[in-house]
C-alpha cells in the first residue's frame, strides 16, 4: 500500500515523500525505479525519519499540515483555506491507527469522505482538487518515455536523453 502511496503522489503533483518511521527501502526502490524510467519527479525521498519530528519541523516553518482521515472536515470546506498559498503543504496519511498526536499536530484534518477508503484514494482525491486537475499532463524533463494518449491501445514514445528529442513511438494491442 506505501508504494501506491507514494506512486499516487508522484503521479499527482507532489514534490517529495518521506517515509516515516521505520526505513523499507523496497518502496524507496520501487519509486526510484520508476522516477528512473518516468523521469524525477521528486525533490526529496527520505525514510525512517519520524513523523512527529516532520510535523514539528512542519510546524516550526509555519507551513501547512494537512491530514487525511475519514473523521475530518469536508475537503470542499477546507481547500479554500489551503489553495493559493505559495508554501510547502505536508499530507499526512496513516494507516489504520493514527495516534492522536497527529489529529493535534495537524493544522487540517480532512475527509474526502466519510466512509471506510483507501489512503490512496484520499490522497488521490486531496491532490487532483488542489492542483485543479492540472497535473494530468506532468513531463519530466529526464524522462526516458511517455505515454501518448491514445482511446485504444497502449502508446508510448521513447525520448532521446542528450537533448529530450523523440525518438519512437512503440504502439500495443490493449488486452
Amino acid at each position: 500500500m506505501t508504494t501506491h502511496v507514494a506512486l499516487a503522489a508522484r503521479a499527482l503533483g507532489a514534490r517529495g515523500f518521506i517515509l516515516a518511521g521505520t526505513c523499507d527501502f523496497s518502496v524507496i526502490n520501487s519509486v526510484l525505479k520508476v522516477e528512473n524510467t518516468w523521469g524525477r519527479a521528486y525533490k526529496i525521498v527520505a525514510c525512517g525519519i519520524s513523523y512527529i519530528e516532520i510535523m514539528k519541523l512542519w510546524k516550526k516553518m509555519s507551513w501547512p499540515i494537512v491530514h487525511l482521515t475519514m473523521y475530518g472536515l469536508p475537503l470542499k470546506d477546507v481547500l479554500p483555506k489551503i489553495k493559493g498559498r505559495r508554501r510547502p503543504v505536508l499530507v499526512v496519511v496513516g494507516a489504520e491507527k493514527v495516534p492522536r498526536e497527529v489529529y493535534e499536530l495537524a493544522d487540517y484534518n480532512i475527509s474526502v469522505t466519510n466512509q471506510p477508503h483507501s489512503e490512496v484514494s484520499a490522497l488521490a482525491i486531496f491532490l487532483d482538487r488542489l492542483y485543479n486537475c492540472c497535473e494530468q499532463d506532468i513531463k519530466l524533463e529526464d524522462a526516458k518515455i511517455m505515454v501518448i494518449p491514445s482511446a485504444r491501445g497502449k502508446r508510448i514514445k521513447q525520448i532521446e536523453q542528450s537533448g529530450g528529442e523523440e525518438v519512437g513511438e512503440k504502439q500495443e494491442e490493449r488486452d
